[in-house]
């Protein structure tokens, strides 16, 4: 079985085993690390995602964080009293080794994520718990012109449903003074509500 995953704006077909370089990964030698960018698992009945195949990932072992060959950039201007100038540069890299290849339950593994930033699969559990504390009043953000700025700025003053914000009058629209509630907003909430 093989797959193609998706790392670093490149794409490498591995198979168990397998000894990559990739761009650097924020893991010390020695921890396991899952690619979850999957475009392709193949085999006896290949599967191509749509960009991405669901639930399907590619765990790896960190062997070491190493350099690439030095890059040398010379620039050498024609004519007389022209510049020169040289620069050399070394990619940074980490060395990982495929060890196993899941098509399907890549979720509930609880191995880190293989990401340059250092998230793990527990942050997008973390990034949910706000959609869960916004589940008590409705997405205010689905009004045009509403960011999550003017979100919050909404719910501190106490307009966290479409139904309420639906409900204003001009005059409670004019005595709000923490935002400034558009017109706009109030018919899109009757809409919504």
């Amino acid at each position: 079985m093989f797959a193609v995953l998706k790392t670093g704006g490149k794409q490498y077909k591995v198979q168990a085993g397998d000894i990559l370089r990739v761009e650097k990964l924020a893991a010390d030698a020695g921890e396991t690390v899952q690619f979850n960018d999957i475009l392709m698992l193949g085999g006896d009945a290949p599967v191509v995602g749509a960009p991405l195949v669901d639930g399907a990932a590619v765990q790896a072992e960190v062997i070491d964080q190493i350099k690439g060959d030095k890059v040398i950039n010379f620039v050498k201007r024609r004519r007389k009293h022209s510049s020169k100038r040289t620069k050399g540069h070394r990619q940074k890299l980490t060395l990982v080794k495929i060890t196993e290849i899941l098509a399907s339950g890549a979720d509930k593994s609880g191995v880190k994520v293989a990401t340059g930033k250092g998230e793990t699969s527990a942050a997008p559990a973390a990034k949910a718990a706000p959609k869960a504390a916004a589940a008590e009043g409705d997405d205010l953000t689905q009004l045009n012109g509403v960011g999550p700025a003017a979100a919050k700025k909404l719910v501190e003053a106490g307009l966290s449903t479409f139904a309420q914000i639906a409900a204003l009058s001009e005059d409670a629209i004019a005595a709000i003074d923490i935002i400034k509630v558009k017109p706009e907003w109030v018919e899109q909430a009757k809409e919504l509500a």
